[in-house]
């Protein structure tokens, strides 16, 4: 039996006073093995966020079936405020559990990344003036990595093809390039070239950005998120990554990432460096930004850039011709 009228029918919700959310699934079921340092990292990953973060950021953590320690962990954080939104789950898979932190908010600007990154100060402020100064930008990473273009990139190429400040730009920051690919077990017998320069966009005389963008932390327009695949059906791998990839090409959005480098990714066992940097406050500020929303491409266009124009511009002859063009070092063009 119901008496009397339910106060909360019929009532609007309010707008939002969040602009940014980050969401951070986390897989930590026990602490021995390959999960030995885990709760140590995602440790200095929260600390690095909550030092670096402006105060309309909105932090959802979603535990994909952690452990009853990490678990306890997270609801003293969210009980403390120092985190706004805790889900628990069983282990659904990484995806599924960013799917879960994306329902139910309208925030205009989101941010996904995984446990063991390392934030660095300014890195959000540097994320905002991209998509304010780039209208097409619609992911933004903050770890440079090696040869970004070469994936999900066709359409931004497409369009600045004839751009002469698309090209091969000098690297920012050699050390910290160096240190991503140590992070990930890479011996360091890679091309050396690709330490040397990348393929960026000089927007102005005051912003450089570089082409493409990695998985493991990047930012994203909420618009087109406005259709959410409900599940996938991979824990990691699969096509579970196309669908971070292949949402912002349906509305003609660009992948790009910052010129410098503003994240470590940290891995799985603790070393005494990683305590660096995780305290340094950011002071950044920022309003809503009102994004103007995109419609889908066509599906014309979307087969042009993204699938015909990729497979051409790969054909060999092609593809060191664009190097040339876009100003590569003649000597490195045919190593590259």
């Amino acid at each position: 039996m119901r008496i009397g009228f339910n106060p909360q029918k019929d009532q609007p919700l309010e707008m939002p006073e969040f602009i940014h959310q980050v969401i951070i699934p986390v897989y930590i079921p026990n602490q021995e093995g390959y999960f030995k340092d885990s709760l140590k990292i995602f440790q200095l990953c929260l600390e690095s966020v909550f030092f670096t973060v402006h105060s309309k950021t909105f932090i959802t953590i979603v535990n994909n079936g952690s452990c009853d320690f990490v678990k306890e962990y997270l609801d003293e954080l969210l009980k403390g405020g120092k985190i706004q939104e805790l889900i628990h789950t069983n282990n659904i898979g990484k995806l599924n559990a960013i799917l879960k932190g994306l329902a139910g908010n309208n925030i205009e600007l989101v941010t996904i990344t995984d446990a063991d990154v390392l934030f660095l100060p300014n890195w959000q402020s540097e994320t905002v003036h991209i998509f304010q100064q780039v209208p097409k930008a619609g992911v933004v990473g903050i770890v440079p990595q090696f040869k970004m273009y070469e994936a999900n990139c066709g359409n931004m190429i497409f369009d600045n093809i004839f751009n002469p400040h698309l090209k091969f730009i000098p690297v920012k920051n050699e050390e910290a390039l160096v240190r991503f690919y140590d992070s990930i077990g890479w011996d360091r017998d890679y091309n050396q070239d690709y330490l040397k320069y990348n393929l960026g966009l000089e927007v102005n005389d005051d912003l450089k950005i570089l082409v493409g963008s990695g998985h493991f932390v990047a930012t994203y327009k909420k618009d087109f998120f406005q259709e959410i695949t409900t599940y996938i059906g991979y824990k990691l791998g699969g096509n579970s990554e196309g669908y971070l990839d292949i949402a912002p090409l349906k509305k003609g959005y660009w992948r790009v990432t910052t010129y410098d480098n503003y994240a470590y990714h940290l891995g799985n066992a603790f070393e005494d460096w990683m305590k660096i940097g995780s305290k340094q406050e950011n002071n950044f500020e920022c309003v809503g930004l009102n994004f103007k929303k995109r419609r889908k491409v066509s599906s014309v266009s979307y087969f042009i850039k993204n699938r015909l124009f990729i497979k051409l511009i790969s054909i060999k002859w092609l593809s060191r011709l664009f190097l040339q063009w876009k100003q590569l070092p003649k000597e490195m063009i045919k190593k590259h």
